[in-house]
């Protein structure tokens, strides 16, 4: 067996308990009858605990053992009386039933953590689900990174997370009818120059004013939603963004710009970003209108978990950006309100 493989037991394969006794196929309504005989030793007394006839406590045992292949208990004329195979097997049914109450209870809304999708950790998503954290401390969330929006609603939709962080939707996708987003936050976008750059000095510029200046974003991928964000953003104000060269990452772009008259890159208002001191880049305003980022929660209609209602009114009531005016996105993302997929 290979790591990672589970090993299922052949049809001649058993699983023992005791003396050789086979657990394939046991109910574990009958193993609750079982306990229940035992701790009562009357099938009467145990049907009138477990609420059901005696008739049906006798039918469960009865099976039980069929399953087994053995006898669990002898009547006697006080009641019910366990055999050796009975007590051997007693303990055993206790830790199925409490196996049974922990597997149920990992599952019961509100006793995991939430699972979110964060896009990447230095992004603002990631910023916004800390912000949650620390204004419901003791809440316990699980923090995933994913590829991109049709990863991420593919997740949510197989329950392998419960929301995601996510720009929607853009052209050629539509969500589906059991998820809904909501806007959550639209984030300014910034230029990243070095300091021998000719806009270094700049306090604020203008998307007009970039117009004819190289704007390098390597690890932008075609087909993904920030992709489609820069392609409209480039459309929009006639911008050059170049995806040419290979994407080492985060930091050989900081060190580049930090070292090139020329080239520029955007980054996210609450893009976390550290650089050595030396490279003296300059993070500048964008206005006139100010780009913005339109980050969406997403998450499965169904969902009932309590804690992503709590993370869907923080962030709705930590809004500050409700006034779109002097802001672009481009015009497929979806607006503040509430929206289910079609």
């Amino acid at each position: 067996m290979t790591d990672g493989e589970i090993k299922q037991p052949t049809s001649h394969e058993s699983t023992t308990v005791g003396c050789a006794i086979t657990l394939a196929g046991v109910d574990l309504d009958a193993v609750r009858t079982f306990v229940a005989a035992a701790d009562a030793g009357r099938f009467q007394d145990a049907a009138a605990g477990l609420s059901i006839t005696q008739q049906a406590v006798s039918k469960r045992i009865a099976t039980l053992e069929k399953t087994l292949g053995v006898r669990l208990f002898t009547r006697t004329a006080r009641g019910a009386k366990l055999t050796i195979d009975g007590q051997a097997f007693l303990p055993h049914a206790r830790d199925l039933l409490r196996a049974e109450e922990r597997a149920a209870a990992s599952v019961r809304p509100g006793s995991r953590p939430l699972r979110v999708d964060v896009i990447g950790r230095r992004l603002a998503p990631a910023t916004l689900l800390s912000d949650f954290r620390r204004a419901h401390p003791g809440t316990e969330l699980d923090v995933v990174t994913l590829f991109d929006a049709d990863a991420a609603v593919d997740a949510i939709r197989s329950g392998v997370i419960d929301a995601s962080f996510r720009a929607v939707t853009m052209p050629g996708r539509a969500l589906p009818d059991d998820i809904e987003a909501v806007r959550v936050y639209g984030e300014p976008i910034q230029l990243l120059t070095g300091p021998a750059h000719e806009l270094a000095a700049a306090h604020a510029v203008t998307p007009a004013g970039l117009v004819g200046h190289r704007i390098w974003m390597p690890g932008l991928v075609p087909g993904t939603e920030w992709g489609a964000y820069y392609d409209a953003l480039a459309a929009a104000f006639g911008l050059t963004i170049e995806i040419t060269g290979p994407d080492f990452g985060t930091e050989p772009v900081l060190e580049t710009v930090a070292g090139s008259p020329e080239l520029a890159t955007f980054v996210g208002e609450r893009t976390h970003l550290v650089w050595p001191t030396d490279h003296g880049l300059r993070r500048i305003t964008v206005r006139d209108p100010t780009p913005v980022y339109p980050h969406s929660l997403v998450w499965h209609r169904d969902n009932p978990h309590p804690v992503l209602a709590a993370l869907r009114d923080h962030l709705r009531s930590a809004r500050t950006d409700h006034d779109d005016t002097g802001t672009w996105a481009p015009a497929w993302a979806w607006s503040a309100e509430p929206r289910r997929g079609r």
